[in-house]
């Protein structure tokens, strides 16, 4: 099964992703626990018919369970390394015809048309991706993964400590709600704050939401 292929691409790269030494400067930082990327990708909500646009794929955990979901899956990934990783493990698997890789940075990048997002965002690109999705509209929910920090700002209310023009303008264009806390040592290397996982839903489209 397709389940089984995902597993078997997770062990054939293991060996591969111990030698990788991951990149600071991309903000890199695998997630590894398969609980938690369930979670991730539950809260998705993703139909058969979904086309995911996925940012920061890295090694492909999520990549995997979200190509045993939707249509197709569309993944930026800037590092070269992290693309080749890509497409070893799922060479030969049913998923090869379902994954499309843009090699790229995303920020510079047009977004390609999609239901839904899912990211591990590296921190340095979090607002401008935020305000970037925002702009383009066109999709149903993202499910989006920050450090803390900014996770905690976005759905700041009036009044709160936190609250900030990044938080006004995102509820301003968004519905924006905390879904999951993550801990520091669930990814490798482990940063050195916990994150969170936001749902963004665009304010035009919450009457007819997929996403609950």
């Amino acid at each position: 099964s397709s389940g089984i292929n995902a597993e078997y691409g997770e062990k054939a790269t293991a060996a591969v992703r111990q030698s990788i030494t991951f990149n600071k400067d991309f903000g890199q930082h695998i997630l590894r626990n398969p609980m938690v990327v369930q979670s991730i990708v539950d809260k998705a909500a993703i139909k058969s018919s979904d086309v995911v646009m996925e940012i920061g794929p890295g090694t492909g955990n999520l990549t995997a369970k979200l190509l045993e979901k939707a249509k197709k899956v569309i993944a930026f990934e800037i590092d070269p390394r992290m693309v080749a990783e890509l497409r070893k493990r799922f060479m030969g698997t049913p998923y090869i015809s379902k994954l499309e890789i843009v090699v790229g940075d995303c920020i510079k990048s047009d977004f390609p048309e999609f239901d839904v997002c899912v990211a591990n965002m590296p921190y340095q690109i979090s607002s401008p991706f935020v305000f970037k999705l925002l702009l383009h509209r066109k999709f149903r929910c993202a499910i989006l993964m920050f450090q803390k920090e900014f996770a905690d700002r976005l759905v700041a209310k009036p009044g709160d400590k936190l609250y900030c023009r990044l938080s006004a303008n995102t509820q301003l264009m968004s519905r924006v709600n905390h879904v999951l806390k993550v801990g520091k040592n669930n990814f490798k290397p482990p940063p050195k704050v916990d994150s969170s996982v936001i749902r963004i839903e665009p304010m035009k489209l919450l009457r007819n939401s997929g996403c609950f």
